[in-house]
């Protein structure tokens, strides 16, 4: 399982969030973010090589705080071909440079969501190490996504990063969203199509208020599936 190690880390997540999070087409604010860490939690890479941290943050910017989810890998080697999904680079106290991405765009968080959705991977608490989050809830309907799907396209766009999925050998496609704007775990975001196939909920931490459960990801198989 993964550490993690109490050190610095500079510049710091939220400051790399901050001066990324306006050019993406799901910002909802109109200015510079105020942000706040709100929760999240992590997934192990079973090689030991990269970071997972599925992380909300809550944007102050606006007359009402916005949460985000914003799930982040951590490598120590740029990624080849994600140029465009870097979020920044940042010195760990530790570990040295590490290049941080948006992790919608990373093969390894791809493949552990999934992981996830099926019941192969458990969930880690955000800041303790070797410990499992049982407040994170995966359900998967249907059979499994096949070993053999691969990744066609990623796209984001107002209401979230879809990555389509589609299996060369067995045929079918399913499309991968990882929900950006939290809203209500029972709720639907405008756009959606095709059936709910499998979800990843969580709880983040709303301003002066308890836990509230939110969809972090959701599966929908399209309609060739």
């Amino acid at each position: 399982m993964a550490v993690i190690h109490r050190t610095t880390l500079t510049p710091g997540k939220l400051d790399l969030v901050a001066a990324w999070l306006p050019s993406q087409p799901w910002y909802a604010g109109g200015g510079a973010p105020e942000l706040a860490k709100a929760g999240g939690f992590r997934l192990d890479d079973p090689e030991g090589e990269v970071g997972i941290e599925f992380m909300v943050v809550t944007d102050a910017s606006t007359d009402r705080p916005v949460p985000y989810h914003v799930p982040v890998t951590y490598r120590g080697a740029p990624l080849d071909g994600a140029e465009a999904a870097l979020i920044g680079t940042s010195e760990h106290g530790v570990l040295g440079t590490r290049w941080v991405y948006d992790g919608a765009h990373d093969p390894v968080l791809t493949e552990r969501l999934l992981a996830l959705f099926h019941g192969r991977a458990e969930p880690q608490a955000q800041s303790e190490s070797d410990t499992v989050d049982p407040t994170v809830h995966s359900r998967f309907m249907g059979d499994d996504i096949p070993g053999s799907a691969v990744v066609e396209t990623v796209r984001s766009g107002m209401y979230g990063t879809d990555v389509l999925l589609t299996d060369p050998v067995g045929g079918g496609s399913w499309t991968l969203r990882v929900v950006r704007g939290l809203r209500g775990d029972a709720e639907e975001a405008k756009g959606d199509a095709g059936p709910l196939h499998g979800e990843v909920t969580a709880l983040w931490a709303p301003p002066g208020a308890e836990p509230a459960r939110a969809r972090f990801a959701e599966v929908r198989a399209s309609a060739e599936a």
